[in-house]
């Protein structure tokens, strides 16, 4: 069994340092709900994780695939519940692809084997959240 931890210090106010395999980050809410401003809001680093993951599997993908692209970008909106708990009902996920001669049947394919396989913060996502994917394919 593979097990993540991750270590949350209060700072004081709102903020918070969290510390994780990879580094640390620093999490803090909006002045409008007493914070200062001064870090990652924890909802939208969902949508950066579920992007990063997705992102890690397409560019290992685009590597052992040979797909010729000059660089790509994920962009991620989540739309969320007017009642508390707050939380993602729905969640849009562009792939935005730029390059010459773009082998659209082969990116396709990559970033359906992100979705549908791969991408376990995507899985996590669909047990909560309606998931809208949608590749965009853009001349360099």
């Amino acid at each position: 069994m593979n097990t993540h931890q991750v270590t949350t210090k209060w700072l004081g106010n709102r903020s918070f340092e969290s510390t994780n395999p990879g580094g640390i980050i620093k999490i803090d809410s909006d002045t409008e709900f007493g914070g200062k401003n001064d870090g990652l809001r924890p909802k939208a680093m969902m949508l950066a994780s579920l992007a990063g993951c997705s992102g890690i599997d397409i560019a290992s993908l685009i590597e052992k695939m040979r797909a010729e692209i000059d660089t790509f970008t994920i962009d991620v909106e989540g739309d969320l519940t007017e009642e508390h708990p707050k939380f993602y009902h729905t969640v849009r996920v562009a792939y935005n692809f730029f390059g010459n001669d773009l082998d659209q049947t082969k990116l396709q394919k990559i970033v359906d084997l992100s979705v549908e396989k791969y991408c376990g913060v995507m899985e996590m996502f669909r047990h909560f959240a309606k998931i809208e994917v949608k590749i965009n394919y853009f001349n360099a």
